[in-house]
């Protein structure tokens, strides 16, 4: 075997993709809200600026989008027989969300700052939108995946929980 990947594809017709693929990478959303939701909640008491808290988001959620990217690479390799290249390749373009999902709650941090709120309000003003996106996207889901109403706002309370629950432990922990 060569050095070179082979030419096909992991994963070709998996169904529709939306643009940007945000919203069919669904995985990568809700793992990188929900691990930046759990950085805002572990870091805002434990950072003095909304510079560190930021790097704090931007650092944790690289690091763990590297380690999904090299776990789903290796997997994909070792139990696919794939060219670990390939795999590498499938890998990035499967979970690039994750590190994409993460900017929305940057983004609204750094607004709030900007528009002056404080560490604290700005930390929590972000939190809270990622418990907003996560039931947005689980409603979406819902939706998609051919769920009526009730179903889509079961599942909208259940994407929301997860959020509440790092929410109760921000509070717990300051």
């Amino acid at each position: 075997m060569s050095g070179e990947p082979p030419s096909e594809t992991i994963g070709a017709g998996r169904g529709r993709r939306s643009v940007l693929r945000l919203l069919s990478g669904g995985e990568g959303i809700i793992t990188g809200t929900v691990v930046c939701a759990a950085v805002i909640a572990a870091g805002a008491g434990h950072t003095e600026s909304i510079a560190e808290l930021s790097v704090a988001m931007v650092g944790t959620i690289t690091v763990y989008w590297l380690a999904h990217l090299h776990a789903v690479a290796i997997g994909g390799a070792i139990s696919e027989g794939h060219h670990p290249l390939l795999a590498l390749r499938h890998s990035a373009a499967e979970t690039w969300t994750i590190e994409a999902a993460s900017l929305v709650p940057l983004a609204i941090l750094l607004v709030a700052h900007i528009a002056g709120a404080k560490l604290s309000t700005a930390s929590w003003i972000a939190l809270l939108s990622t418990i907003v996106l996560l039931a947005f996207y689980s409603f979406l889901a819902g939706r998609r995946g051919g769920l009526g109403l009730r179903g889509s706002l079961a599942s909208s309370f259940a994407g929301a929980s997860l959020g509440i629950v790092v929410a109760l432990l921000k509070a717990a922990l300051h």
